[in-house]
């Protein structure tokens, strides 16, 4: 039964994230968004992860910690996912062997399909904080290039002032 409550969640943010995906023009990242999730490796783990007996607390923004779960599979299964996609900002950090990292520019593809990303994780966790509030909560937490934090936020002011102007 879990599997199957997995898979309507992880069909249902693939629909949210494609429908974003389609109004920023990126016609193939909606269609291949996360299509890794589906493999063992990850559909597996994540499904115990989220919908086994203990779930991830998150907190109002939807926030959870990825990392150091306890959970070794689906640490393991995360550390896969995001290396595998390069819309998640960890795909952009780079350790340079001396125990620091590197944090290169995301592409701009990218960095729209990681917006498009936190709109459809957010409806389909139905979760009405907004990307900008989760932004704003959650931007200490990520490792971002100058330039990056500065064409999302450029983004994030965008699309604040197109809904205002709709308003």
């Amino acid at each position: 039964m879990k599997y199957f409550r997995y898979l309507k969640y992880l069909l249902a943010h693939k629909w949210f994230v494609m429908i974003e995906c389609f109004k920023a023009g990126l016609w193939f990242q909606g269609l291949v968004h996360d299509n890794s999730k589906f493999l063992p490796s990850e559909f597996i783990p994540y499904t115990n992860h989220f919908f086994g007996d203990t779930k991830p607390i998150r907190d109002k923004t939807g926030y959870y910690k990825p990392t150091d779960t306890g959970d070794k599979e689906f640490d393991y299964a995360w550390f896969l996912h995001q290396k595998k996609n390069k819309h998640h900002w960890q795909w952009w950090v780079l350790p340079d062997g001396e125990g620091t990292v590197k944090i290169m520019e995301m592409s701009d593809e990218y960095l729209e399909e990681m917006l498009c990303d936190w709109k459809g994780a957010g409806r389909a966790q139905k979760n009405p904080t907004g990307v900008e509030a989760w932004y704003s909560a959650n931007k200490n937490k990520m490792k971002l290039h100058p330039e990056t934090i500065k064409l999302l936020e450029e983004k994030l002011r965008r699309e604040k002032d197109d809904e205002v102007r709709r308003l």
